[in-house]
């Protein structure tokens, strides 16, 4: 019997997980926190409940904020999102070596991870109900690692050590590419340009997906501090994909 999108998902991303994992980084990365690990039950409850046959659109972000999947192990995870729109709240654990300013609370942390409460908060607008929301559409992260220097402020996975990216590309570009087989979407979304530029270069110009951008919504962005959700809604009519 074939296995379900869902447990091919579960697969997949366990053998991710395990993969970078072995991965070391040099400065100006000294901290990493890799949330499939510490996280996995509530990163696992998610695809078992939400990944399905029949996505049309994949939405694509970067890697973990520090708020947001870092805590709860979900893609643009900000808690409440989480625990009371995907109904989604597990116990999670904590990385093997934590820095004292970057606790892992898992849902317990009061902090909110704006992209998260955006982006998710967009959906539910649309979408009151997470199940009519994935009827067609699936979110997932490039990288699922957290990178931070000795102060433990958070690096992006293109400020890294040039053979560092390398290495973490080949491992992610395989995911994705591996992620796309199996849930064939008709489209795929980068949320910023960086996902987008992924998308790009895993699939190519030969593939049948049509590639499309949204503006990313971190408050680092000063345009997404202007009417995030109602730019990201007309780009996505636009674009024809709402």
């Amino acid at each position: 019997m074939p296995k379900s999108i869902a447990n091919q998902l579960v697969e997949l991303t366990e053998q991710f997980r395990d993969g970078v994992d072995a991965l070391s980084f040099r400065t100006p990365v000294e901290w990493v926190y890799n949330p499939l690990q510490y996280a996995w039950q509530s990163h696992r409850e998610y695809l078992r409940r939400y990944a399905k046959t029949g996505c049309k659109v994949l939405f694509l972000g970067m890697n973990p904020g520090p708020f947001g999947m870092a805590q709860t192990g979900v893609p643009f995870g900000e808690i409440p999102a989480v625990r009371d729109y995907l109904q989604i709240r597990t116990p999670v654990a904590k990385p093997l070596k934590e820095h004292p300013k970057r606790p892992i609370e898992g849902f317990d942390c009061q902090k909110s991870e704006v992209s998260g409460r955006r982006l998710w908060g967009l959906f539910a607008k649309r979408f009151p109900a997470p199940d009519s929301f994935f009827q067609e559409h699936f979110v997932a992260n490039y990288c699922p690692l957290v990178f931070m220097d000795e102060g433990g402020r958070n690096i992006t996975p293109d400020k890294l050590n040039r053979e560092d990216s390398k290495l973490l590309e080949s491992c992610c570009d395989q995911f994705l590419q591996s992620l796309v087989t199996i849930l064939q979407p008709g489209t795929a979304v980068g949320v910023g340009a960086y996902a987008e530029c992924c998308l790009k270069r895993v699939l190519g110009k030969s593939t049948d997906i049509r590639i499309s951008k949204i503006l990313h919504p971190s408050p680092a962005s000063p345009a997404a501090n202007k009417d995030w959700e109602g730019q990201a809604t007309r780009q996505l009519i636009d674009s024809g994909i709402w």
